[in-house]
């Protein structure tokens, strides 16, 4: 089974968070899909040589590995032969890489330091704390702790995003209100026995060793 329409692929890109369809070229072969964080495209579709062709950008370190498996992905037409590929789907592309290389393209795009912050939370073990300065150095800015804060604060996905892990330098807890209520971030971190004394956790014994 493989994908072979354009209206195959712009459906599964528009599958992935925040992005839209554009035709930025005032002509209809040409049709995008874009992240809206940073309007970037990830997907390009355009009909050539008989055949509907998908550009995706691709880590350079993966580009000739997708070129050497299928005749049918080539360096990118009309952009970067480093960093994008060119997918043409004739048939011979199975759906699932097809998918992948879509897949692999959204998340080079959407790379966000918030994105970044929160894969870093989710990295912080069970029954450990992390500061905020340890989140950003992960995130790969020493720099925004701010950023962190601001960030936890709009967390999208608790349930996945530990966000109750974070405490700062001092291993005190976040003002009571950011995790919904009084004493939820004590709550949820004895609950994975950290021990919480006067809102403060003991980074020598719970800190996670990066």
């Amino acid at each position: 089974m493989s994908m072979t329409s354009r209206e195959e692929a712009l459906k599964y890109g528009l599958s992935f968070p925040d992005t839209y369809q554009d035709a930025p070229f005032h002509d209809d072969n040409w049709q995008l899909i874009r992240y809206k964080g940073n309007k970037k495209a990830f997907l390009w579709t355009y009909e050539k040589d008989g055949y509907i062709n998908l550009n995706v950008k691709v880590d350079p370190t993966k580009a000739y590995f997708w070129r050497d498996i299928y005749k049918s992905v080539q360096p990118g037409y009309h952009q970067n032969k480093e960093h994008w590929n060119t997918i043409i789907l004739d048939g011979s592309i199975p759906e699932k890489d097809i998918k992948m290389m879509i897949a692999e393209s959204y998340d080079l795009i959407s790379d966000s330091p918030t994105k970044r912050i929160y894969e870093a939370v989710k990295k912080i073990p069970y029954g450990h704390v992390a500061t905020y300065g340890q989140v950003a150095k992960l995130a790969g800015n020493p720099r925004m702790s701010r950023a962190v804060g601001n960030a936890l604060h709009k967390n999208p996905d608790p349930e996945n995003i530990h966000c109750y892990r974070v405490v700062n330098s001092k291993g005190e807890l976040a003002q009571e209100f950011v995790f919904g209520g009084a004493g939820v971030q004590k709550g949820l971190l004895e609950a994975e026995g950290i021990e919480v004394t006067d809102g403060k956790v003991d980074l020598k014994k719970y800190g996670w060793k990066i």
